[in-house]
């Protein structure tokens, strides 16, 4: 869509009520409807959702549903799992639901079966998983593999980090991982100092082997096993793979074509962690767990195709969001996870969505009448408490939440998980309802401190309830928020596909370099920038 926003009836529509409900509380809510709870809890892919604390009606939840309709979600998303060209402008398919789709199914584009194409590179990706997590793959001396360096960045990093961080529990623990991201030498450095290079694999994830940190990153590493593999050009083979679709580059760097795996251009960097890109996820939790995680992203898919949008959890997430974002004014949006291997899931949706949505321009150039994505974070439960939950309680900004948890533990000890349990629910209970002057006083709390002590509540948030963290359920919970973004994406007129922010600042850092090494002087810099460089210059040769 790329007509005016603001102008549509159902916009028009939802600004007229906001008006009339922006200041009933949720106490009121519930109070005047018992059967809230009931018709505002909903059940997609194992994932129970309970969105009855938000500040919405059933005429709230009808005008948003509208302005889904409106605005052509479904049709939109019918056309993305078709494999039409829904990035607009690089013209490409958005078709990261490929990449889970069965074996045994079949989706045509442009006259080639890409389900084919994606268990093609998955048996191949097996097979590799299987020699290192067996000890068949032997590096250049004869030892077998004990650690795993992942190098790349963006999704190709975020996603393997995030997700081995959440799978840790069913990892192969005789095998270490290690994620390198940042070109600052430290995270190489840090990241290998104990390893070593015999028996440690190097991951190269970069579509195009061009990607400047990434290859600075790789070109780094394989100094670093060369050194300790006695310099033989001929080791890099037996201990570097790559993620790729450059085999010329790959072969060049050393690495064998035939340990290269692609992915396509209709993955995305921050859609690609069940590609290729998960390569270091499957050689630590094993296939047979890689695949319960494809199918846990595909049973989301199964629900957001299907499921009516009246019951559609996606759908029912993305609209709620552009009704704090757009209606409300809410700038910033907290992930609360209660368990502590998703500690890197905040940081995964941060590039998700930001990246995604974080957009200005609708799909035909012109300017985005609405605010569209607002800033991602969070920190799991129950650390956030002692933190930032000051000011989601206390103050000033509204800040809609999603808390995150698991009926069962993976490590039961002792009371730990009821108290965990405890503390998710008492939060979205505290944020919904707080605590009233009235209460306060009748529990005897001085006059003068009751200001203070007040929770003014009418706070949102859903609460995501699953039965235990698996490699399926957080397939679930990714193509959740995948869903979420696309739809929300849609709604704004957006392109969620493409990144063109990023490319700026990239080109203008290697216009840097030189100047760096070489002095600013002449190089058309701004004033603050030569000013900088210089001082940078005059830092290092007092050293």
């Amino acid at each position: 869509m790329t007509d005016s926003l603001v102008d549509t009836d159902a916009w028009q529509a939802l600004r007229r009520h906001h008006g009339a409900v922006q200041a009933v509380h949720l106490r009121e809510l519930f109070a005047r409807d018992p059967g809230r709870v009931e018709r505002l809890s909903f059940e997609a892919a194992g994932i129970h959702a309970d969105l009855s604390k938000h500040r919405v009606e059933d005429e709230t939840v009808g005008l948003l549903l509208g302005l889904a309709r409106e605005r052509g979600v479904e049709a939109r998303r019918d056309a993305m799992l078709r494999g039409e060209p829904v990035n607009t402008t690089e013209g490409r398919s958005a078709l990261h639901t490929a990449l889970r789709l069965p074996r045994e199914r079949s989706l045509l584009v442009g006259g080639r079966d890409v389900v084919r194409d994606v268990h093609e590179v998955l048996d191949r990706m097996t097979a590799l998983a299987e020699q290192v997590r067996s000890g068949a793959w032997r590096g250049h001396t004869g030892k077998p593999i004990r650690a795993v360096v992942s190098i790349g960045i963006g999704g190709s990093d975020l996603g393997p980090a995030m997700a081995y961080e959440a799978l840790r529990a069913y990892t192969d623990r005789e095998l270490a991982f290690r994620f390198v991201s940042n070109v600052d030498a430290t995270a190489l450095v840090e990241a290998t100092r104990d390893l070593d290079p015999e028996q440690t694999l190097v991951i190269v994830s970069s579509k195009t082997f061009t990607t400047i940190e990434t290859m600075t990153n790789a070109r780094s590493a394989r100094a670093w096993l060369l050194a300790g593999l006695g310099g033989d050009e001929g080791a890099v083979a037996r201990h570097a793979v790559a993620v790729s679709t450059n085999l010329e580059a790959v072969a060049e760097f050393g690495i064998d074509p035939a340990n290269a795996f692609g992915f396509w251009d209709w993955v995305g960097g921050r859609y690609s962690l069940d590609s290729a890109i998960g390569l270091s996820t499957m050689i630590a939790v094993g296939p047979a767990a890689f695949r319960e995680l494809l199918d846990g992203f595909h049973a989301m898919d199964e629900h957001f195709a299907g499921a009516p949008p009246e019951r559609n959890l996606p759908v029912l997430m993305g609209l709620l969001g552009i009704w704090y974002r757009d209606f409300f004014g809410a700038e910033t949006h907290a992930v609360l996870p209660y368990e502590q291997y998703l500690s890197r899931l905040p940081a995964y949706l941060q590039q998700l969505v930001m990246e995604s949505n974080g957009k200005r321009v609708r799909l035909d150039g012109e300017p985005v009448e609405a605010g569209t994505s607002g800033v991602v974070w969070g920190e799991p439960g129950t650390n956030g408490q002692h933190s930032f939950h000051q000011l989601l309680h206390q103050g000033t900004v509204l800040v809609p939440c999603d808390l995150i948890a698991f009926a069962q533990p993976l490590h039961p000890l002792g009371d730990h998980h009821e108290l965990l349990l405890a503390n998710a629910l008492a939060q979205a209970q505290a944020l919904a309802f707080g605590r009233t002057r009235d209460e306060l006083g009748r529990a005897g709390v001085a006059d003068e401190l009751v200001p203070h002590k007040e929770m003014p509540g009418n706070r949102p948030s859903t609460f995501l309830l699953l039965e235990r963290l698996t490699p399926f359920a957080l397939g679930t919970l990714v193509a959740l928020y995948e869903h979420v973004v696309f739809t929300q994406g849609v709604v704004w007129g957006i392109d969620s596909f493409d990144q063109w922010g990023v490319e700026l600042g990239k080109e203008l850092a290697l216009e840097l370099v030189p100047a760096l090494s070489e002095g600013a002087e002449g190089r058309g810099l701004d004033a603050s920038t030569s000013l900088l460089v210089e001082r940078i210059r005059s830092l290092r040769a007092a050293t």
